[in-house]
Formats: C-alpha cells, sequence, structure tokens
C-alpha cells in the first residue's frame, strides 16, 4: 500500500500539469470572457493580472498546484468560486456514477455469469448479439430514445431531471450511462467464467461432492472476478467524467454539465479543477482495485 501510494504522487503531478498544460493552450480565456466583442487591450491586460494569465505557464501551474493543496481551486470567470461549482456538481455525479454502477455490478455480472456457465446455447448467443447491439450505438442516440419513449410518449419518466437528482430521477440516465459499460462487464465476466469453468480446481470441487452453487460461488466466481473488478475500478472515473453527453441529454447539472461549460467558455479554472479531482477519483480507484484483487486472490496477497 505504501508502494502504491507512493507512485500515486509522480502520477498525479504528471496527469495534473498534462491537463494543465492542455487547457492553457486550447485558447484565449479572455477572449471568451469578453463574449462576441474584443476586449480592448487595457481590460486584456487588467484581466490577466487579475487572473494571474500574465505569468508564464510554468509559474501559474506552480501557484495553481500550491492553492490546490490549501484546498483553493481558483475562482471561475464569473466571480464564483470552483469549489462553491464541485459542491453542487459532485454529489449529483455521484450519485449518478452510483447508480451506473449498481447496474454494471448486478445485471453485468448476473448476466455474465448465466452466460458463462450456459455457453453455446441460446440464451448465451441472445445475450452476446444484445451486448453487441449495445456497444454499437452510441450513448446520446440510447439517451435520446429513451428519453423520448419512457419520457414524451409514455409518460413514465420525466424528460429532465430536477435540480434535487434524486436517485429516484436518476434511475434512467444511470442506465444510458451505465449502458456501454454494462454489455462489457457482461462479455468480460461470461469470458472469465467460461475459460475458468475447465480448470483443475473446478473439477477438483465437484470431485469433492460440493455443492454446485458453492462451486459456482465460492470457487469459479470469485476467481473470474478479477478481471471484471480491473475495468470497474478503472470505469468509476470514466463514468464520473464522461457523463457530459448524459447529463445534457437529461438537463442533469453535475460534473459533466459543468465541464461542458467550462470549455465552453474557456475557464480554465473550472475545467482544470474538475479535471484535477478526477485525476484523484481514478487513482483512489485503482488502489481499491489493487487491496480487492487481495481479498479475491490470496496468493496476491502473499506474492
Amino acid at each position: 500500500m505504501v508502494r502504491r501510494l507512493l507512485q500515486m504522487i509522480p502520477v498525479f503531478i504528471g496527469a495534473t500539469l498534462l491537463i494543465f498544460l492542455m487547457v492553457n493552450v486550447m485558447g484565449d480565456p479572455i477572449a471568451g470572457l469578453c463574449g462576441e466583442r474584443q476586449c480592448d487591450p487595457a481590460t486584456a491586460a487588467q484581466l490577466k493580472k487579475e487572473f494571474g494569465l500574465d505569468k508564464p505557464v510554468w509559474q501559474q501551474y506552480l501557484i495553481y498546484m500550491g492553492n490546490v493543496f490549501t484546498g483553493d481551486f481558483g475562482t471561475a470567470f464569473n466571480g464564483q468560486k470552483v469549489t462553491e461549482l464541485m459542491s453542487t456538481a459532485f454529489p449529483v455525479t455521484i450519485r449518478l456514477t452510483i447508480v451506473a454502477i449498481l447496474f454494471e455490478i448486478v445485471i453485468g455480472i448476473t448476466l455474465g455469469v448465466v452466460t458463462g456457465l450456459r455457453r453455446g446455447r441460446p440464451v448465451d448467443t441472445s445475450v452476446l448479439l444484445l451486448t453487441l447491439v449495445v456497444i454499437s450505438v452510441p450513448v446520446f442516440v440510447t439517451g435520446l430514445l429513451l428519453q423520448l419513449l419512457l419520457g414524451v410518449e409514455w409518460g413514465w419518466i420525466k424528460p429532465s431531471v430536477s435540480t434535487e437528482a434524486t436517485f429516484g430521477e436518476l434511475i434512467v440516465p444511470g442506465l444510458v450511462l451505465a449502458s456501454v459499460s454494462l454489455a462489457y462487464v457482461t462479455r468480460l465476466t461470461r469470458t472469465s467464467i467460461a475459460e475458468n469453468r475447465r480448470s483443475d480446481y473446478v473439477r477438483t470441487a465437484i470431485a469433492k461432492g460440493l455443492p454446485w452453487h458453492r462451486v459456482v460461488v465460492r470457487h469459479l466466481l470469485r476467481n473470474s472476478l478479477i478481471p471484471v473488478v480491473t475495468f470497474i475500478g478503472t470505469d468509476i472515473g470514466a463514468l464520473m467524467g464522461g457523463a457530459i453527453v448524459t447529463e445534457r441529454i437529461f438537463n442533469i447539472h453535475g460534473v459533466g454539465f459543468q465541464l461542458y461549460q467550462g470549455i465552453l467558455r474557456q475557464n480554465t479554472q473550472t475545467v482544470v479543477g474538475f479535471v484535477t479531482v478526477l485525476v484523484l477519483v481514478f487513482l483512489v480507484a485503482n488502489l481499491l482495485v489493487d487491496l480487492l484483487y487481495a481479498v479475491l486472490d490470496p496468493r496476491i496477497r502473499y506474492a
């Protein structure tokens, strides 16, 4: 754990530096702040000095990282603290991500186990075709279709999510967000179950007379979940950062919405601040995945 924590430091510095450089070269934030009309030189110089954009990029990065470690992620161009935007956006996206992850775990792993144990049968073929269709269809098409059918035509849900964004309202958006990942989890679990079913330890467990459900749950599933846990762990950060399309479709004011607004208005402080937190989410999720390896397979713990 200590080694993993130490490895996170250069990764965090390198990722944030790359993001900071990319955001600062993507355009002129002062031009985006002034709107359609171009700022006069005096106003532009004053704004650059106010937001610290008159300094070299490396110096801006050092100042920014120094402020981050004190909990200050800067101020957006509208005068609002980035931490205030985070306090309203991240809880919504976290709830949306939790719903999406639950869909992946419950539906994806269940379908993967069923198809892996019945490889080559009609249910296996049907689920494979269904997951292939889900992977092939873009998320914005899936989201718009469900919004049109369930929200507009049938009236089962509200077409757009309210500002409270309760778990009940986030079920359909969470399903849309998790749709592609759910299909990958199903196929990954199916392949892992089908391969491990032919292993010696499974045949030994059956020969010892263990009940079939215990063989599947205690031995087969436990060893087959390692690649699935890896995928889901890395997918947590991807879901939080990649929810821009889903949040736009269902009018969810979460992280994706704030990132979209920040990129559209060239608000570097907002974009860098939110992405910095997402980098931390990725790193923590990968650390948890490494710890889960040792829980699932004791051989990794003693390696």
